[in-house]
């Protein structure tokens, strides 16, 4: 672990409620803390250490544990050429502290979060899909959203239907043939075999 990596970790088991895990692997170091204590790590990640750069905010559905939803935030430092990663979980129905007023880029990764996985971010100035319609019912990278999608209805504006994936061109199929037949990807549906 970085000399800078040690520091903030120290300061970080300093703070109130923070409830840190560090955990290093292939020289990347990750801290889970909890969500009350989301906001003054951050803000002590950007201004006492130099994580400058939001790099993304990706979701993990727990389907099955509790709390349910993990977020994870990727730091880099662009002085220190350092990354980071910080997580922490949220039941279904809790918001998480939204940190546009740490990194302004967090606006948008938010909103991908809130659209897909229904995660809620507390301060959000327009917490509003960006990938699917306005009133569509369902956040489609939940782990018990169908991969053949739902139907909705959404008058005016749009519509789904279920979309089966029963060994069409976009899907792998089962096979002992070569990367050609069994990869997607690989193939133009014309030369899909008969046998498969």
């Amino acid at each position: 672990m970085s000399p800078l990596i040690e520091g903030f970790k120290e300061a970080i088991l300093a703070m109130p409620k923070a409830q840190l895990e560090c955990s290093e692997f292939r020289g990347e170091t990750t801290f889970s803390i909890s969500k009350e204590a989301l906001l003054s790590v951050c803000f002590y990640a950007r201004d006492r250490v130099g994580f400058d750069m939001l790099l993304d905010i990706a979701t993990i559905d727990l389907l099955g544990e509790e709390p349910r939803f993990q977020v994870v935030y990727e730091l880099y430092s662009l002085r220190h050429g350092v990354h980071l990663r910080i997580k922490t979980k949220a039941e279904e129905n809790e918001a998480v502290p939204s940190l546009i007023g740490v990194w302004p880029a967090a606006d948008w990764l938010e909103r991908e979060a809130y659209d897909m996985m229904g995660i809620k971010f507390e301060g959000h100035p327009n917490l509003t899909r960006i990938l699917m319609w306005e009133g569509y019912p369902y956040h489609p990278m939940r782990k018990d959203f169908p991969l053949q999608g739902k139907p909705s209805q959404a008058s005016g504006i749009a519509f789904s239907e279920e979309a089966p994936l029963g060994g069409g061109p976009f899907v792998t199929v089962p096979t002992q043939a070569t990367t050609e037949i069994r990869e997607p990807r690989a193939r133009p549906i014309e030369i899909i075999p008969e046998s498969i």
